[in-house]
Parts: structure tokens; C-alpha cells; sequence
């Protein structure tokens, strides 16, 4: 059965996980060729829903089953009267028997019985129509090497419409990065299981239109098949309860935010008034003494105070039962005295910008419990290592984190991951890119915080807010550019009210 993004399955496996898989359905008697004729009409009915006047198909194959993938939907072309003609790529001669083998093999014979054009691909071989892109599969692990590269490259180049069959080639299908260079496809359709590389770090500027099909197999058996994550979706999402009409302030938590050092307070503000339109009970504010005034105007629900020094954090904190700490707090001595005060408190606390950045350089001490919500730069400078390094494998990157800390992780940016220290991990599949902006972090450690408050724990506050922050800025990214922080806030408190009503 092929679905839609919006009705694929929750659970997300690697590329070893789908192989398992695979073998599994033939075990259970489903034959290899069988399971490859079926990805191959589905593949087909992909292109032909996406590109259905294109009458002409050029096949860049391979020589694995990815290859054959695409030697059968060669063969549905041809059947039904398109043009089609395969390059068959890393074979000096396209039709000699060790090009290929076993289901592979039996493919490319079918297409060639039914009067497929197939010849060895050359840098000068003409792309017409839709690219089938049936080069590498979900097994390559290291970088891609000629002359699958410079046909990669060529492809990009060509301009043409690409459908790619499971993965595109090149893109690591368990952490998303590009191994070298990677097919850019418009439409990709995949099957069996969800890969989690198809998601997250460079997946989305490489997979296009993401198409999912199943292949028939046995829905208890898919059940059952390890993952390696979960999606987060409208059907697994976690939900606030709905409130007693009896509720009051008190019983649904006093949140304090702990930053905005001097030319940084709006960083502070944004997280708290994020706290406060998601729900927390009592927002308070501690900050510098200038930005009280602004805080009053903008928002006179929070409760500002100043603050010049440690002990007169202490106080405050005793009396709250939530803490986020770090937007705008800075790295000098002001911030670093505000973080070593909460660092001491036992209460739930969401660590955000300069709050990482002084436990990266092991001027504090992490919190009990609670969550933290690095960048991928961020990311690096905890995990000693850099960025690229973080970039190449986010899944292994977050778990690390989660569990180095004891704290669940929100690692932001493309597929944003949410990782707990026993091993759970949970991927947010929506945003857009206008949320390429400041402030934006700063939101969603406030509503972190809110969802804390109001009684959940670390890793279902982590995923709710991830999934209600990015959908937030999914919505208004259909406006275009231009987001500003503030603008989220609004739209994430009637995504937060639709899902988990206030009263039943």
C-alpha cells in the first residue's frame, strides 16, 4: 500500500533494521523477485501520479538490487509505450553476465525481453524525460566513488525531473548525511520500513516528495521489526490532560526564567511569555535590573525582577518549581553566577544558548533532571567534538548527549531529534525553513518549560513542544519569510488548545 507522508508508519528503522526486514518477508515466503516487482509498480505508480504527461524515462543503473528496482520499472515504461532507455553504471559492458546477479540479474533480463534500451553509461549519455535514479541502495556506508559520483554529479546538473528508488544514492540512509555527493531527487519512494537517514541532517534538501510503500508485507510482522525511532505524528503525540473546572494558578506550576543579560533581554522575554501562552500557572522573570521597564510594557503577566547577584537568585528560586535558564544569560560573570544558583536547585529545569555554553567549558555543573536544547554547534562544543561531526550522524550525536548528561536532549535543526538518556529517541519531521531566525530558540525553551510546569516529564515535554513549535512555524512559513520569535506564540498556543483541549 502506498500512503502519503501524512499516514506513513511512526516507527523509524536503519538501513540494517530494513535488511532484516527484507529477509524476514522472504523467509515468511515472499520470493526476492517478488518483493523487487512490487517496489518496482510502486515505483512506477509514483511517477506516473507525479509526471504523468512525461512519456520518456532515462534509468541510471547500478549493480545491486537497487539496480534491478529500476530495470523493472524500465520494463512497466516500455509496456506501456513510453520511451525508455537504461545506463547501466560501473559496467563496461552493460549485458555481460557478471554485470549483475541473482534478482538483479533476472530484472534487467526482463527489461531486455520486452525491448528495453540498455547500454554502459558514458559522461556523454543523453537524460531525457524522468531520471529513475537506480544507482546505490541503502547499504553504501562510506563515500561514493567513481564512476557513480561524476554520474551523481551529472545528474544534478542535467536539470531533469529525478525520481529516486528508496533512497537517494549517495544519502546515508541511518544519519541523513551526504556521503560524498548524493542524488537530489524530486520524488523519492521507499519501502518496507522508514529509514531514519531519510529525515534528518542533509535528507530533506536530497529526498524531494517522500512516497512510502509497504510492499504488502504482513502488518504483524512490520509491527514487531526493532526500530531505531519513533515519529512524532498527530497519533502518538503526548497530551496535556484537560484541567478540573476547579483549577487555580498554583496546581499548574510557577515557572521562572533565568537570563537576559545587558543588550540580550529580549531573548529572556521571548522564553517567558512562550512559558505563559503554553500554560505554566505563575511566569516569573529574573533579569537585569534595565530591563524591567521593557518586560512591564511588553508582557505585565510575568513577573520581572531584577537581579545583581546570586543570592538574590537564591530566593527566587526557592520558590518555583520550574526553571529555564541560559536565553540571553551571557558568558560573564553575571551569567555564570545565575547558572551556578540554579545548577544547585532540584527542580526540573530546561538549559538552553549560554547555559550550554558554560557547561561546555565545565564552568557549571547540569541540572538533576530536566532538558536541554543544543544547536548542532552547541552539540559540538558538549561533546568536545565539531560540528560536521555532529552534523554526519544527529541520531548518535543526541543519544550521546542524553546520556553523557542524564538529561533528555532536543537537538534543533533539520529533523529535530529528541533523545532520552535509556535510549529513546523521537524524530520531528515538520518545519519549514523560514524559521531560519533568531529568537526562535528561546520560544521553545519557554514552552518546554510551560509543558513541564504543567506536569509532564522530560521526553513527552521535549516531543510535544518540538512537534507544536515546528508545525508553528510549518503554518506561518506558508506566508513565506519573515518569521519573526514573537509570531510563533500565538499559533502554538491554538495548536496546543486543538490537541490537548483545556476542558473536555
Amino acid at each position: 500500500m502506498t500512503l502519503p507522508t501524512d499516514e506513513m508508519p511512526l516507527s523509524l528503522h536503519s538501513a540494517a533494521q530494513v535488511r532484516d526486514l527484507d529477509a524476514c518477508l522472504i523467509a515468511a515466503g515472499t520470493p526476492g523477485f517478488e518483493l523487487m516487482q512490487r517496489a518496482a509498480h510502486a515505483a512506477w505508480r509514483a511517477l506516473r501520479h507525479r509526471w504523468p504527461e512525461a512519456g520518456c524515462i532515462s534509468v541510471l543503473a547500478g549493480r545491486g538490487n537497487n539496480a534491478g528496482d529500476g530495470y523493472l520499472v524500465a520494463a512497466l515504461a516500455q509496456r506501456a509505450g513510453w520511451r525508455v532507455r537504461v545506463f547501466a553504471v560501473g559496467a563496461a559492458d552493460a549485458l555481460a553476465g557478471d554485470a549483475l546477479a541473482g534478482d538483479a540479474a533476472l530484472a534487467r533480463d526482463e527489461a531486455l525481453a520486452v525491448g528495453v534500451a540498455v547500454q554502459p553509461w558514458t559522461e556523454c549519455a543523453p537524460l531525457e524525460g524522468v531520471v529513475v535514479d537506480a544507482l546505490l541502495g541503502t547499504g553504501l556506508s562510506g563515500s561514493v566513488r567513481e564512476p557513480y559520483a561524476q554520474a551523481i554529479r551529472l545528474l544534478n546538473a542535467s536539470g531533469q525531473p529525478v525520481l529516486a528508488i528508496d533512497i537517494p544514492s549517495g544519502l546515508c540512509a541511518d544519519s541523513g548525511r551526504v556521503l560524498g555527493v548524493a542524488v537530489r531527487a524530486d520524488l523519492t519512494v521507499t519501502f518496507i520500513g522508514l529509514k531514519l537517514g531519510l529525515f534528518t541532517a542533509d535528507a530533506p534538501d536530497q529526498v524531494g516528495e517522500l512516497v512510502f510503500d509497504d510492499l504488502q508485507a504482513d502488518p504483524d510482522l512490520l509491527a514487531a521489526a526493532p526500530s531505531q525511532a519513533v515519529r512524532l505524528a498527530l497519533g502518538n503525540l503526548p497530551r496535556l490532560a484537560p484541567r478540573p473546572r476547579t483549577a487555580h494558578k498554583g496546581q499548574l506550576g510557577h515557572l521562572l526564567v533565568v537570563g537576559g543579560d545587558l543588550g540580550f533581554g529580549g531573548a529572556a522575554l521571548l522564553a517567558a511569555e512562550s512559558a505563559l501562552r503554553s500554560g505554566a500557572g505563575l511566569v516569573s522573570l529574573a533579569t537585569r535590573m534595565e530591563h524591567i521597564a521593557a518586560s512591564l510594557v511588553r508582557r505585565p503577566e510575568v513577573m520581572c525582577v531584577g537581579v545583581a547577584s546570586a543570592n538574590q537568585l537564591l530566593a527566587l528560586t526557592e520558590k518555583v518549581d520550574v526553571l529555564v535558564v541560559g536565553p540571553g544569560l551571557g558568558q560573564g560573570a553575571w551569567g555564570r553566577a545565575l547558572l551556578s544558583v540554579a545548577a544547585d536547585r532540584t527542580v526540573p529545569q530546561v538549559w538552553d544558548a549560554d547555559a550550554l555554553n558554560l557547561l561546555a567549558v565545565g564552568l557549571a555543573q547540569p541540572p538533576s533532571a530536566g532538558v536541554m536544547t543544543p544547536h548542532p554547534g552547541e552539540a559540538a562544543r558538549l561533546l568536545g567534538i565539531s560540528t560536521a561531526e555532529v552534523q554526519a550522524d544527529r541520531p548518535k550525536a543526541a543519544l550521546a548527549l542524553a546520556q553523557r548528561f542524564n538529561l533528555c536532549v532536543v537537538l534543533k535543526g533539520a529533523g529535530s531529534l529528541v533523545a532520552a538518556p535509556n535510549g529513546r529517541l523521537a524524530l520531528c519531521d515538520r518545519g519549514h525553513p523560514a524559521m531560519a531566525g533568531a529568537g526562535l530558540g528561546d520560544v521553545l525553551a519557554g514552552l518546554i518549560g510551560a509543558l513541564l510546569a504543567q506536569g509532564m516529564d522530560s521526553f513527552d515535554a521535549g516531543c510535544l513542544a518540538v512537534w507544536l513549535h515546528a508545525s508553528a512555524g510549518e503554518t506561518l512559513g506558508a506566508l513565506g519569510r519573515g518569521i519573526a520569535a514573537s509570531d510563533l506564540i500565538p499559533t502554538i498556543r491554538q495548536l496546543l488548545e486543538e490537541i490537548s483541549p483545556c476542558l473536555k
